[in-house]
């Protein structure tokens, strides 16, 4: 009986990446669907500018590798908790397609493998910079690291403001949205995921 390859994780999975032309005609639709009349001027190189915009920036995580970025190791004997806390991040919501934005905290127990911190920052960044869930977002970079480093254990902490909450629906400005989630050694160690969180906790300045 042939057996199926293992599954890639989401994080590591291919993706499409954008399509400009596409995102172009998309944008000019929209625009004539929004009835406005009086900007027509203004409006002109909109749907190029969007196009720009999208394939570039908001999206150009579609374009990177996380497995590629973490590639890059030392060997390591050091086995004490690793955390890069406070990345700030930007993503778009897959069901309102509004922005959410925060700061994402990242922690890992290292086995035989470490890797250069910015490596961790751009991780974040590429897998932010695609349609996402602020859930699947955090477990996809756990998972990023487990499968580049694997590590003894991992841990995501993500807090962000949802625009889909701040500027429609319930227009709650300043709520946040914190979502965790834990890999190896910190899924059955309490004392462990307390260790990450009181890492990082907001640190409060003398006054």
């Amino acid at each position: 009986m042939s057996r199926r390859p293992p599954r890639r994780s989401a994080a590591r999975r291919r993706t499409a990446r954008p399509d400009r032309r596409r995102l172009r005609a998309a944008a000019r639709l929209f625009l004539a669907a929004t009835g406005e009349r009086d900007l027509r001027r203004d409006m002109r190189r909109t749907p190029e500018r969007v196009a720009e915009a999208w394939a570039t920036d908001i999206l150009s995580g579609y374009a990177a590798d996380p497995a590629r970025i973490l590639a890059t190791g030392f060997v390591s004997r050091d086995r004490g908790m690793v955390v890069v806390r406070d990345i700030p991040f930007v993503s778009v919501c897959v069901h309102h397609l509004l922005p959410f934005y925060g700061v994402a905290h990242v922690g890992y127990l290292p086995g035989r493998r470490i890797v250069g911190l910015s490596k961790i920052t751009r991780v974040v960044d590429a897998l932010s910079r695609r349609l996402q869930l602020q859930e699947r977002l955090t477990r996809q970079v756990g998972e990023a690291l487990a499968a580049a480093l694997a590590p003894a254990g991992t841990a995501c902490r993500m807090e962000a403001e949802h625009l889909c909450m701040t500027i429609r629906g319930a227009r709650k400005r300043g709520t946040r949205v914190v979502t965790t989630a834990w890999g190896g050694a910190f899924e059955g160690r309490p004392a462990l995921r307390g260790e990450f969180l009181r890492l990082t906790s907001p640190v409060e300045r003398p006054r």
